[in-house]
């Protein structure tokens, strides 16, 4: 193996092991949390933690035995199965995440209306629309027999080798990414802007509040002063960096595979087979990514995972006491009475 290879390797082994991680805790806090199930958003938060988490079982291992050994891994039939449920699942993560981008649009931009705009029926509705968005490219596909072994992105993917159908080929590909890559795109970046819109505007008005107050106290140390204009610095930087965080990663990590895949389409112009696996391993990273960006970083999803680990360190501390037992009994009716 050369060099090339063995780091190409090594990236989709650390990809593996932190997508499969940490979306396996996204769905744990989902399923332990009630609080987190009665939200709206949980439900484009599952749709797309599974997706991720299929992508990283069932397509990563078969890319990362095809980069080791240089040929396909398996036989044509699971091939076409894996080329069927790649192109069905990217497509996917990437409807969820503009689906997600519509959901905080509108619990910002119209915060009062929210719950009669948001409901659980027309998350489901979303939800449904981009299963079958997703799944008519895979299916068109597939009847078309455009689903092979590709040695530049040592995968099974959309592909062809016949030469006649190199021009519905090519109009297929442009429709699919327009379709999917460009369309989530577009709404991530008025979606986030209208809310990075909404929320500068809030900001400066707590400037403005701030300032007069701190000019009306006369007697105030300076140091106060100086720390409430450093946390409005930091209130304006943190609403910009997270909107940067939501769009450049969608950017950074499908944008090189995407535009690759366009400019592959060219006649006479040959794609290095490193730089399609390198691609492919930075649209397999966003399966790490995106529950840190979307779930785990939130103060919510932290407290859900330190009541678990409090669980377990409590069950191994007392295996045989009816101690573990009688606080979860009190917990519960604590719960209960406050419900």
């Amino acid at each position: 193996m050369h060099l090339a290879e063995i780091l190409l390797a090594g990236l989709l082994i650390v990809v593996f092991i932190v997508s499969l991680l940490a979306n396996l805790l996204v769905l744990i806090c989902f399923l332990y949390s009630a609080e987190i199930r009665k939200q709206v958003s949980g439900i484009f938060l599952v749709n797309l933690s599974l997706c991720n988490l299929l992508l990283t079982i069932l397509n990563m291992p078969s890319t990362f035995l095809a980069i080791l050994n240089h040929h396909q891994p398996f036989g044509d039939c699971i091939c076409k199965a894996l080329g069927f449920l790649e192109t069905f699942l990217t497509s996917n993560t990437m409807l969820s995440m503009a689906a997600l981008s519509i959901d905080k649009w509108i619990a910002v931009v119209f915060p009062l209306s929210y719950t009669s705009k948001m409901r659980y029926k027309d998350a489901v509705i979303m939800m449904g629309y981009t299963w079958l968005h997703s799944l008519t490219f895979p299916l068109v596909s597939l009847f078309l027999s455009w689903l092979d072994y590709s040695s530049m992105y040592a995968s099974c993917t959309l592909h062809i080798q016949d030469a006649p159908e190199t021009r519905r080929f090519m109009a297929f590909t442009i429709v699919f990414h327009a379709a999917s890559f460009m369309l989530s795109l577009v709404i991530l970046c008025f979606t986030y802007l209208k809310v990075l819109k909404v929320a500068r505007f809030h900001c400066r008005r707590i400037d403005i509040i701030t300032m007069q107050t701190l000019v009306l106290l006369v007697d105030i140390h300076p140091s106060v002063k100086q720390r409430c204009l450093s946390e409005q610095k930091r209130r304006r930087q943190r609403a910009t960096k997270k909107i940067s965080i939501f769009i450049g990663s969608f950017v950074v990590c499908f944008a090189p595979y995407v535009i690759t895949r366009l400019i592959e389409l060219l006649p006479y112009v040959r794609i290095n087979n490193y730089w399609g696996i390198a691609s492919k391993c930075l649209a397999y990273s966003k399966a790490a990514a995106d529950p840190f960006v979307y779930s785990l970083l939130r103060q919510q999803y932290k407290k859900v995972l330190l009541n678990i680990v409090n669980r377990i360190l409590k069950r191994e501390l007392y295996p045989s006491s009816g101690y573990n037992s009688s606080l979860d009994t009190e917990n519960e009716y604590c719960l209960h009475r406050a419900s």
